[in-house]
C-alpha cells in the first residue's frame, strides 16, 4: 500500500478528483440545511468582524494620538505655566488682586546658561480675547510667539506666510490665524490680506496656519492651547500692546494676572538626551518655584506611553474578539454534534462500503472548515465595512492594517478545525453495525 493510500488527508491533496467529491458532498450537506448553517456561521461572522473592526478602530485611535505627539517634536521639551489652585480667588465680596505665577525670564535664562545640549528656547505668551471681523466674532487665543514657532511645533502654513524677524523687530500689527478661526470669521472669502480687530487694535492677516488639534495633557485650568481658535502675533507686538499684566473685568471686581511666559519650547540637540535634559529642567524649576505653577511635557515620553497603552488596548480588544470567536466555535461544535446524530445511518453505510475512520474524520472536518470559512469571509467583509462607516458617520480615524483581515480569516478557519475535531472523531468511532441499525 502506498504512502498516500495510508493517509487520507494526503490522498485528498494528491487526488484533485477525490478532493472535489469530498468538497461537493460537504457543500450539499450544508446546503440541505441552509438556515441552520447560516445561523451557525453567524457566530463566526460576528467574531471575525469584531476582530477586524476592533483592530482598525484601536489602531486608528493609537495612530491619531501618536501623530499629535509627534507634531510636538521628538527633540522638544515643552515647559508650560499652570495656574495653581491657591491662586484662584473665592468669596462673595468684591476684591482686587494680581495673580503672579508661571515661567519667568529668570527660568529661561538659567535654562540657556546651565542646561547643556539646549540649542534654542522659544518662549510664548497667550491672552484669551474676542476676535472680530465686522459683525462676526469668536473667542480665541492671542498668541505672542517668535517667527520660528511653526518650525519648532511642526505646524504647516495653509495659505500666506508666517510673520518675519523684521516684522517682529518693528512690532508690526500682523497676525496669522489658524484654520478654525479663519473659517469662522471668513466663511465666504480668503482671509489673507484682510484685517481682524481685538479690542481697539487691528491686525493685518498675513497667513493661515494648520490647526494643532487637542493638546496632549491640557486641562480646563490651563490657558495654554485650551481654545480651538488661535491668532498668532509677534511676541514683541503683544508685549508692547498688552504689557506684562493682563486684566479681566467682571461685575463688581476685576482680576489681574501677571505671567511672563505661558510656554517655552526647548529644543534639545540630541534626541537621545531629551529625557535626561527634561529631568534636569524639573530639578531647576523645583528649585526656582515654591508653588506647582509649571509643568513639563516631553513628547518622547508621551510617545512611549502611547505605545504601551496601544499594546494593552490591543490585548483587551483581542481578548474580546477571542471570546466572540469562542462562542462561534461552540456553535459550530454544537451543530456538528447534532449533524453526527442525524447522519448516524449514513455513517454506518459508508463504513460498510469500505470507508475508513480517517475518511469520516476528513469529511466532517471539511464541513466544519467550510462553515467557518464562509463565516470568516462574511466576517471580513463586515469587519471592513464597520470601520469605514464609523469613520464616515462618527468622524473617528480608523486604520485597517493589511494583515488584520488575513489574520482574522485564518483564526476563523483554525476555529473550525479546533471545534470540528471532536464531532468528527465521535462520528469516526461509531460501531458500523450499530450505526446501520439506527433509525
Amino acid at each position: 500500500m502506498s504512502f498516500f493510500a495510508r493517509h487520507p488527508i494526503l490522498r485528498l491533496v494528491a487526488s484533485p478528483q477525490h478532493l472535489w467529491r469530498t468538497l461537493s458532498l460537504g457543500l450539499k450537506t450544508i446546503w440541505l440545511h441552509k438556515l441552520r448553517s447560516f445561523l451557525t456561521a453567524l457566530g463566526v461572522v460576528f467574531g471575525v468582524a469584531s476582530v477586524v473592526a476592533m483592530l482598525a478602530i484601536g489602531e486608528g485611535a493609537s495612530h491619531e494620538a501618536q501623530e499629535q505627539i509627534r507634531k510636538l517634536g521628538s527633540q522638544n521639551i515643552i515647559l508650560q505655566s499652570v495656574k495653581p489652585p491657591d491662586g484662584q480667588g473665592s468669596g462673595a465680596e468684591s476684591r482686587s488682586f494680581i495673580s503672579e505665577y508661571g515661567i519667568t525670564r529668570r527660568d529661561v535664562t538659567q535654562i540657556v546658561q546651565t542646561v547643556p545640549g539646549i540649542s534654542i528656547v522659544v518662549p510664548s505668551r497667550f491672552i484669551t480675547e474676542n476676535i472680530w471681523n465686522l459683525d462676526r466674532s469668536m473667542d480665541g487665543q492671542i498668541m505672542g510667539v517668535l517667527p520660528v514657532y511653526p518650525t519648532m511645533r511642526n505646524r504647516v502654513m495653509q495659505s500666506g506666510r508666517f510673520f518675519t524677524d523684521l516684522e517682529m523687530k518693528e512690532r508690526m500689527p500682523v497676525c496669522v490665524l489658524n484654520e478654525t478661526i479663519a473659517r469662522k470669521l471668513f466663511p465666504l472669502n480668503a482671509p489673507v490680506g484682510k484685517s481682524v480687530r481685538v479690542k481697539g487694535y487691528y491686525y493685518k492677516i498675513v497667513g493661515v496656519i494648520q490647526d494643532e488639534g487637542s493638546m496632549i495633557g491640557t486641562d480646563a485650568s490651563n490657558p495654554v492651547n485650551s481654545s480651538p481658535g488661535q491668532m498668532m502675533i509677534p511676541f514683541d507686538t503683544l508685549m508692547d500692546q498688552y504689557g506684562e499684566t493682563f486684566f479681566r473685568y467682571r461685575t463688581g471686581s476685576f482680576e489681574a494676572e501677571k505671567v511672563e511666559y505661558h510656554e517655552a519650547v526647548i529644543r534639545v540637540e540630541d534626541v537621545t538626551q531629551v529625557e535626561s535634559r527634561a529631568e534636569a529642567l524639573r530639578h531647576l524649576m523645583k528649585s526656582n518655584h515654591k508653588k506647582d505653577d509649571w509643568r513639563i511635557i516631553v513628547p518622547v515620553e508621551l510617545l512611549k506611553q502611547a505605545e504601551r497603552t496601544k499594546q494593552i488596548f490591543s490585548i483587551v480588544l483581542g481578548s474580546i474578539a477571542a471570546i466572540s470567536l469562542l462562542v462561534g466555535g461552540i456553535g459550530i461544535m454544537n451543530i456538528m454534534l447534532a449533524s453526527v446524530t442525524e447522519r448516524t445511518r449514513e455513517i454506518g453505510i459508508r463504513r460498510a462500503l469500505g470507508a475508513r475512520q480517517a475518511d469520516i474524520v476528513v469529511q466532517f472536518l471539511i464541513e466544519t472548515v467550510l462553515l467557518a470559512g464562509v463565516g470568516g469571509v462574511l466576517g471580513v467583509v463586515l469587519g471592513l465595512a464597520i470601520p469605514m462607516a464609523v469613520q464616515h458617520f462618527a468622524g473617528v480615524t480608523t486604520v485597517i492594517k493589511m494583515w488584520s483581515p488575513a489574520l482574522a480569516f485564518s483564526i476563523s478557519v483554525l476555529t473550525g478545525v479546533a471545534f470540528g475535531i471532536y464531532p468528527a472523531s465521535r462520528a469516526a468511532k461509531m460501531n458500523p453495525v450499530e450505526a446501520l441499525r439506527h433509525e
